[in-house]
């Protein structure tokens, strides 16, 4: 297996600066990796930057924290597109998950899914280390439910990452036809192999070029 392929290329720091950019979409056309993960400002470039390459790109919404209104959200995936975006990684609403207003969580995923419809693929960020087993079901149950694309692990900002666990759990909830995105905490090939193994099928790392040594 070719896991450049299934990497999202990630720079998601606040202090990242137009030259880093450039260089993580250069980085990510010369090895053929799945996208680039940028904060929204840095969307209009990225796309600009790879518009000649098969690397999509990829923006978070409602990040880190995912507190914002389903109506933000959807304003901020469709600047997104707009912009140039492909792909969007959207942070549920995870105080709404824990209090089982699963009502409000539907309906914040399905916000930004109306807007990406036909346009963008939409991955959800369930950040797994903040929710039990049980809440990490009804996250992925509800996101499947609501038309997502992916699910996805983490933020990489909470108390940490990916886990073998959660990715098996997560993918045995949203069966073969829904994505299942590792991301966070992965820092080397061994861990890839085992989460593609677990079932990832989109790794986010901001450490691909040094995990390969390219």
């Amino acid at each position: 297996m070719n896991y450049l392929e299934l990497i999202d290329h990630t720079l998601l720091l606040p202090d990242t600066t137009e030259k880093e950019i450039y260089s993580l979409c250069m980085e990510a056309k010369q090895f053929g990796f799945a996208s680039v993960c940028v904060n929204p400002v840095w969307v209009s470039l990225s796309a600009k930057l790879l518009q000649e390459s098969d690397v999509n790109v990829c923006t978070v919404i409602g990040f880190p924290l995912g507190a914002n209104t389903p109506e933000t959200k959807a304003f901020e995936a469709k600047n997104a597109i707009e912009n140039g975006a492909t792909e969007i990684d959207t942070v549920i609403n995870i105080g709404a998950l824990k209090d089982r207003n699963y009502a409000l969580v539907e309906k914040d995923i399905c916000s930004v899914v109306k807007v990406a419809k036909g346009k963008a693929l939409v991955k959800v960020i369930i950040e797994a280390c903040l929710l039990t087993n049980e809440e990490k079901i009804r996250a992925c149950e509800i996101s499947v439910n609501a038309g997502a694309d992916y699910v996805k692990t983490s933020t990489g900002f909470s108390l940490h990452g990916a886990t073998a666990e959660d990715v098996s759990l997560m993918r045995k909830v949203v069966g073969p036809k829904v994505g299942v995105k590792a991301s966070g905490g992965v820092r080397n090939q061994d861990d890839i192999k085992l989460m593609v193994d677990t079932g990832a099928s989109r790794i986010g790392t901001s450490s691909a070029v040094k995990i390969f040594g390219l």
